[in-house]
């Protein structure tokens, strides 16, 4: 008798919640069943602000190119969840390294949103033009800003080394146009190029030039970036601080003399030649020829190696995760 009084009551409850369900889901009938879904999510707009700040300068938005530029950019990295999540993950890891860099050159904060686009921060990204790095230099670009690129060194795939350079080519662009939005979209058109449209259309703003559609894209990618990695949640990403890739812990060891063998080389620091490989992603051989340059290999501490439940708890931007 008890079981049954149970199973009674269960079903009197069940009874009640379908009832209140469908008179709350049935008060307007016919609309609801017009605009019943054919896939079982939703989608929402993004946002779209009348202005944003970047680089110490308020830009207005209201315009229709200006709006609608931002608009597809920002709607694709909302959307693009495990990408643009991955994104803010890495950035728990590179932004220590490359904002002291910006800040020492006083180059903007924001251009390390560039990195961002330019290679999901991913040091050893290399495009079908053949650009390389987490900066995504040409190789004549990065030899005349001082890297070496050889069979043996990619200095475009070392983080610091390549921001350094990236550094010079936006002082030297900014130096020539004044204006940083201007200077963003000149290092995906390059400055001949973006200079020849700036005297042939008579304008002084990139923003307000005609021009091939990844170069008109590119500064409104730059700002959809900033206004993810500045509110996430807003954008639907939830992350906490153990999520985030952790700075890892190294040690410089300086190299004057050539290393024929990288593997032994890596066994001899009690680490993995793979190990040696992801912490100096710029060593492209099995072999390194220093050339009588000095190079520095970082060599993790092997505590570092491990996730345990006290992995992680540097968070680098605390707009990033959720408590």
């Amino acid at each position: 008798m008890k079981k049954l009084n149970v199973l009674v009551y269960l079903i009197a409850a069940c009874l009640l919640y379908l009832t209140v369900n469908t008179l709350v889901a049935s008060r307007d009938s016919v609309a609801v069943e017009k605009e019943t879904p054919v896939v079982m999510s939703f989608v929402n707009s993004v946002e779209i602000p009348a202005s944003i700040h970047f680089c110490g300068k308020n830009i207005d938005l209201l315009r229709y190119n200006m709006r609608e530029g931002l608009d597809r950019e920002l709607s694709s990295l909302t959307y693009q969840h495990s990408t643009t999540m991955l994104l803010i993950k890495r950035a728990n890891r590179y932004f220590p390294v490359i904002e002291p860099i910006l800040k020492k050159n006083n180059i903007p904060d924001d251009f390390k949103y560039l990195a961002v686009i330019e290679s999901s921060l991913e040091p050893k990204a290399e495009s079908a033009a053949r650009a390389v790095g987490m900066w995504q230099m040409l190789e004549s670009t990065a030899k005349s800003y001082g890297l070496t690129v050889n069979l043996s060194v990619d200095e475009r795939r070392n983080v610091e080394k390549s921001t350094e350079a990236a550094c010079k080519y936006l002082k030297e662009a900014y130096s020539k146009y004044g204006d940083w939005v201007t200077v963003a979209s000149s290092y995906n058109g390059g400055m001949a190029r973006i200079s020849g449209q700036i005297a042939k259309q008579y304008e002084s703003s990139s923003l307000n030039l005609y021009l091939a559609s990844e170069t008109t894209r590119y500064p409104f990618r730059i700002f959809a970036a900033k206004m993810i990695f500045e509110n996430p949640f807003k954008y639907g990403f939830v992350l906490r601080a153990e999520n985030l890739y952790a700075p890892m812990d190294c040690k410089e060891v300086a190299v004057n003399n050539d290393i024929p063998d990288l593997i032994a080389y890596a066994k001899n620091k009690d680490i993995t030649y793979n190990d040696l490989k992801f912490f100096n992603p710029w060593l492209k051989d099995t072999k390194l020829i220093t050339g009588g340059k000095q190079f520095k290999i970082l060599i993790p501490n092997r505590n570092m190696l491990y996730y345990d439940n006290n992995y992680n708890t540097y968070v680098h931007d605390s707009r990033w995760v959720v408590q």
